[in-house]
C-alpha cells in the first residue's frame, strides 16, 4: 500500500509541476514565438532527474534568475523510498548556461553546472524538446562527530517532460 501512495505522490507533483511549467510559457519574453526581438526559448519546465518518477522543476524568471526543486526518492536508512522535495538556494542561467544548487536535504544536496540544449523532440512541448546536460554534483554531510563531506560527480541528460502529460491512473 506504501508504493502506492508513493505513486500517487509523484504523480501529483509531477502534475502539479507540469501545470506551473505550462503556465510559465505563456509569460511574455519567454517563447520563441511573437515579434520581439528580445524573446528567448522558454527553458522552464519539468526534466526527469535520476531514477523513474523523480524530477527537476526549472522555472526561469528575469535577469536570468532560476527557480525550482528537485523531487527526488531518499536513499537514506531513515528514508529510504520517501519523496523528498529539495529546492534550489541559487540558481542563474546565461544564455543556454545554466546552474543551481539545492538546500541541503536529510544530509545530501546537489549542484548542477551545464546547459540547456534542444533534445530529440520536433515541437515545443514534446518530450525531451530541451535537454540540461552537464555535471551532476552529489554532496553528503555526515552527521558525526567528524562533520565529514563527501562529493560524488556525474555526468548527466535530463531530458524535458512533455508539456501536455498527465498521470495515468484515471481521475
Amino acid at each position: 500500500m506504501v508504493g502506492l501512495g508513493v505513486l500517487s505522490l509523484s504523480s501529483s507533483l509531477q502534475l502539479r509541476a507540469q501545470e506551473k511549467a505550462s503556465g510559465d510559457a505563456a509569460k511574455p519574453g519567454t517563447t520563441t514565438a511573437g515579434p520581439d526581438a528580445k524573446t528567448e526559448p522558454s527553458y522552464s519546465g519539468t526534466y526527469g532527474f535520476l531514477k523513474e518518477g523523480e524530477f527537476v522543476q526549472l522555472t526561469v524568471e528575469d535577469a536570468g534568475h532560476v527557480t525550482g526543486f528537485i523531487s527526488r526518492f531518499g536513499d537514506g536508512e531513515s528514508d529510504k523510498g520517501e519523496f523528498l522535495d529539495q529546492f534550489f538556494k541559487s540558481g542563474k542561467i546565461e544564455g543556454s548556461k545554466l546552474t543551481f544548487t539545492t538546500e541541503i536535504v536529510r544530509g545530501v544536496g546537489f549542484g548542477f553546472k551545464g546547459t540547456v540544449e534542444r533534445g530529440e523532440g520536433k515541437n515545443p512541448g514534446d518530450e525531451a524538446y530541451f535537454v540540461l546536460k552537464g555535471t551532476l554534483t552529489e554532496v553528503e554531510s555526515a552527521s558525526d562527530a567528524n562533520k565529514k563531506v563527501t562529493s560524488h560527480s556525474q555526468d548527466v541528460a535530463f531530458k524535458m517532460f512533455p508539456r501536455d502529460a498527465a498521470p495515468a491512473a484515471g481521475k
